[in-house]
């Protein structure tokens, strides 16, 4: 028995791991509360195993995240997408772990990010992903970091695909709006993923716990929702599970913010990523 709400319900950012965690019964889960539409983002790379060396390292894991969005799409009345791009965590494992110098290890992940470009080019993931670390890092790492942010923009610009960004909790990364216009690519297609009720610069992908959602649905602002699930069978209370999004999408309905829940599901997701989770609706 699946629940029907009446509306497309698409989880913004959520990893699937059929190797290691529950991937596809974890997508019925989200099938079975209503949902319809995923955009699934690749694993950190070394969470797969992949400890890169140069930029086709990263292939095998862009691979093996497509082939978790097959199955999703056998299961889902919607479809799911494929986010790929550098986990901006890496650099730190670069730097501290395996003696990369700060310059050395930013080529790399714009490398990877110029390999996952590539998937996007040919229309087999929807946007990229980069971001800098939320977490206190050296100036050299921070500036890197910027870097490989602003590359992901020049890519996104190029590809007009949209950039989702990991990065330090805020509510205000106008900083990272006014490099990605700087780079060509306009503010609205970057996604800032975790974030609060509210944002200033990018388009905030909001955690779906119920006081950040209230204040984005009274916001009157564009946002989306998601889990970041990470299907991770030593880690099964980390973050959100992938029923989620559905239940809170029933709590917004129940508390009459239909307005609010179009626009998470329908508007911004057309106008961020350029896809219409009403028409992929079967």
């Amino acid at each position: 028995m699946t629940d029907d709400l009446d509306t497309p319900v698409l989880d913004d950012h959520l990893h699937l791991d059929p190797r290691h965690g529950r991937g596809v019964d974890a997508v019925e889960d989200f099938v079975r509360l209503g949902g319809t539409h995923l955009l699934v983002v690749n694993k950190p790379s070394w969470h797969l195993g992949v400890e890169p060396d140069e930029p086709a390292d990263f292939r095998p894991v862009f691979e093996e995240t497509l082939d978790a969005v097959d199955a999703a799409n056998e299961v889902l009345p919607g479809r799911a997408w494929p986010v790929l791009g550098v986990h901006p965590g890496l650099i730190s494992r670069l730097v501290d772990e395996r003696g990369f110098s700060p310059g050395d290890a930013r080529d790399l992940m714009c490398g990877g990010l110029e390999v996952a470009s590539e998937f996007v080019a040919d229309e087999r993931a929807l946007a990229l992903k980069s971001g800098r670390p939320h977490y206190d890092v050296s100036d050299a790492v921070w500036d890197g970091s910027n870097a490989v942010t602003r590359r992901a923009f020049e890519l996104g610009a190029a590809l007009d695909c949209a950039v989702q960004l990991h990065t330090e909790a805020s509510e205000d990364l106008s900083d990272l709006a006014a490099v990605a216009e700087e780079s060509g690519l306009d503010p609205t297609n970057v996604v800032k993923h975790y974030a609060e009720g509210r944002l200033a610069g990018p388009t905030p992908s909001v955690m779906s716990e119920k006081d950040r959602l209230e204040r984005a649905a009274e916001s009157g602002e564009p946002f989306l929702m998601e889990t970041d699930f990470v299907d991770d069978p030593e880690k099964p209370g980390m973050v959100l599970g992938p029923k989620t999004v559905p239940r809170r999408v029933r709590w917004l309905l129940e508390e009459g913010y239909e307005d609010a829940v179009r626009r998470a599901h329908v508007e911004t997701p057309e106008a961020v990523y350029g896809i219409d989770t009403e028409a992929t609706l079967e």
